[in-house]
């Protein structure tokens, strides 16, 4: 038995990776410890953009340091950034005992129990899918959500993206499954299941199935809540529209990456969908009651202040209940990389701040809408600061849409309450319980 400490960057894709080696690595009789402990480090990267690679990176160098200053015996680095950049690592990394690319964490606890130096492992290109996908987890969320990865790779070939070039052409999972891991994960206690894939909304395009087909497996499951993530625009239909709509189950809120709003842009990013095609789409989600995240882009090649102001005009007309924003990272080897008219950095900085500061505004006016209203509230932690629970709304997905803070006499995690909220500020809702737990 070896003390293993593990640390996961990068998306919600990544994380349900990291759960299936921590799964792996538990199952073989290892302890998982923090970091100061551990004599088998293991960093699971992400490689999407520049600062993603950067930050993979910071994370080795920094674990390194514990081969000669603690107790590491043996560095281990899996996922995006050795499948993509493995030549490269195992010359500027000699520190790191073994490379595992995205698709070999069944490999994982042979290379923990080898002993002697090696940094020679080679990934197997793209496998059918994630290996033994069957494989059990060891959720890091709370234990009443879950996180369900659908489908592996992309097809939509966004002339900004490195993911294809990583991850693969897109590949799904049956719906047998997904299901046989959905219903595992809610007879262990979890209440919410959050599809997750590169495109959600592509889901079993290429084995004959749909994603209405899914879901109507998943809701017989007795779970309380399904949640779509990474939806593209131009795949959400009224089909799919009504269905959240009309569901008890599936919550009113789905995410799209819209990215921009410029006609212009959006024909150089190779994305299908038009800004007048995308605000029609946000008018229907929201006559339905359906909460809107999406994902901007700004300073992409060519975006003049004309492009940068049709997209600051779109977010303050369509109203994103949340947004993120993004400056546009050139990357070698996409077609991007190679277009001319690239932005200045210090331009890109200033549009970030600029729509930013757009999109808080927003959803400061959404949070305000909310107040004097009760909602239903899923109570996850403690706030000991303020003194308060802290739970989200069947609108907020965790750690990226703020939270709501409820005063209650007594609360019981992974539970669901009635909040009247009576306050907000740019993200979070404050609110007192009105009932007992529902």
């Amino acid at each position: 038995m070896k003390n293993i400490a593990v640390i996961s960057l990068g998306c919600d894709k990544n994380r349900i990776d990291t759960e299936r080696m921590l799964y792996r690595i538990v199952r073989d009789g290892h302890a998982i410890v923090d970091l100061p402990d551990a004599e088998v480090v293991i960093v699971n990267t992400c490689a999407f953009i520049e600062s993603a690679r950067q930050e993979s990176i910071d994370n080795i160098l920094e674990c390194a340091r514990l081969k000669t200053d603690g107790k590491c015996q043996r560095l281990i680095v899996t996922g995006c950034l050795p499948q993509k950049h493995m030549s490269e690592l195992k010359a500027a990394l000699p520190e790191v005992d073994a490379f595992l690319g995205a698709f070999e964490y069944d490999r994982i606890c042979s290379e923990i129990d080898r002993t002697e130096y090696r940094s020679n492992v080679d990934t197997d290109g793209y496998s059918a899918f994630c290996a033994d996908e069957n494989c059990g987890r060891v959720l890091t969320t709370f234990p009443h959500v879950a996180y369900l990865k659908i489908a592996e790779g992309c097809n939509n070939k966004c002339t900004f993206c490195t993911i294809p070039s990583i991850r693969g052409s897109y590949r799904s999972r049956p719906i047998s499954d997904i299901v046989s891991e959905a219903a595992g994960l809610v007879k262990d206690g979890v209440r919410e299941l959050i599809l997750v894939a590169q495109d959600v909304t592509r889901y079993g395009t290429d084995i004959g199935v749909s994603l209405i087909g899914l879901l109507d497996e998943l809701e017989k499951l007795p779970v309380d809540m399904i949640r779509l993530l990474y939806c593209y625009p131009e795949r959400v239909d009224d089909e799919l529209i009504e269905r959240i709509a009309s569901s008890r189950k599936i919550v009113k809120y789905i995410d799209i990456p819209l990215q921009h709003a410029s006609d212009k842009i959006l024909k150089l990013m190779n994305r299908k969908t038009t800004g007048a095609q995308a605000s029609e789409l946000i008018e229907k989600l929201h006559a339905r009651g359906i909460a809107v995240r999406t994902t901007l882009m700004v300073g992409f090649p060519g975006e003049t202040q004309k492009e940068f102001d049709e997209l600051c005009e779109f977010v303050r007309r369509v109203k994103p209940e949340y947004a993120g924003v993004f400056a546009y990272s050139k990357e070698s080897g996409t077609p991007a990389a190679r277009l001319p008219e690239q932005v200045k950095r210090a331009d890109k900085i200033k549009r970030v701040k600029t729509l930013g500061a757009i999109c808080t505004d927003v959803t400061r006016e959404f949070n305000k809408s909310l107040v004097g209203k009760t909602i239903d509230v899923l109570y996850e932690d403690v706030d000991f600061d303020k003194n308060k629970f802290v739970g989200r709304a069947r609108f907020q997905t965790p750690s990226v849409d703020g939270c709501v803070y409820f005063e209650c006499a007594q609360a019981d995690v992974g539970k669901s309450y009635n909040v009247k909220i009576t306050d907000c500020d740019d993200y979070d809702l404050y609110g007192v319980c009105s009932d007992d737990d529902t």
